[in-house]
């Protein structure tokens, strides 16, 4: 079992991850990739931006109101911000997506294996 000190600290940690994924996501699908255009537009690539936006603010919203379902939350958040991060290393010159992404993915499974 973990110490609750533990797991708060990780949940604040993946709150902010998620925060600041979400915040990143958004802002890239809406200025550097409506901007940049191509293949930065094609449908598949702006959903997955914007799907890995919200539910990384869906996954901060859970951890932050304590839900039942958080830790299952997380894991699924875990996997869109990889696909995205994939996705976004692929297109190129989204370092900071891909980044914010890998980060809060790695801080979501280690909020998924804590549960309660």
């Amino acid at each position: 079992m973990n110490h609750p000190d533990q797991t708060e600290d990780a949940m604040q940690e993946c709150i902010d991850a998620c925060s600041q994924c979400h915040q990143v996501c958004l802002e890239t699908a809406m200025n550097h990739c409506l901007e940049t255009g191509g293949k930065h537009v094609k449908p598949k690539h702006f959903r997955l931006l914007m799907n890995c936006a919200e539910i990384c603010q869906l996954s901060a919203n859970f951890q932050l109101s304590n839900s039942h379902f958080q830790h299952r939350l997380c894991e699924v958040c875990a996997e869109v911000c990889e696909a995205c991060a994939d996705d976004c290393e692929k297109l190129g010159d989204m370092e900071e997506c891909i980044e914010a992404c890998r980060e809060c993915a790695e801080s979501c499974r280690k909020m998924a294996s804590m549960k309660h």
